[in-house]
């Protein structure tokens, strides 16, 4: 007679074809997602009924104390960042908050100007 334990088997099942498909995941996820900067400032964005998708890359933000928000920055570096870093032949956007007053939306449009910006495009929400 045998008294000996029997041996236990080993499970053989293997936990990498699932590691694989968590990686497989991650990279689907990262690759497919739009991550975007947040908006320099809080903004309350005024709404229309139009459905256009404005054109243009660069977005210049504005609060409803007329300061000026550009990729992070804010203030007077933001507006020269814009000058530096944006083709003024490409249309720009421009993010205004709703209470900020016309007065000073036209100033700021009359700097853009100058500064050679053919086109802005205000965005509002829909």
């Amino acid at each position: 007679m045998n008294f000996e334990p029997s041996r236990r088997r080993q499970n053989k099942e293997s936990i990498i074809p699932m590691i694989n498909v968590v990686f497989l995941l991650l990279i689907f996820f990262l690759m497919t997602a739009e991550i975007t900067a947040p908006d320099p400032f809080e903004l309350e964005i005024p709404t229309s009924s139009g459905e256009q998708e404005p054109e243009g890359d660069a977005i210049l933000y504005i609060s409803k104390e007329a300061l000026l928000g550009y990729e992070g920055m804010t203030g007077p570096e933001a507006f020269d960042a814009l000058l530096a870093g944006a083709d003024k032949t490409i249309p720009l956007k421009l993010r205004a908050d709703a209470e900020l007053a016309a007065v000073e939306v036209a100033k700021i449009l009359k700097r853009l100007t100058k500064a050679g910006f053919i086109k802005v495009n205000v965005l509002v929400s829909g």
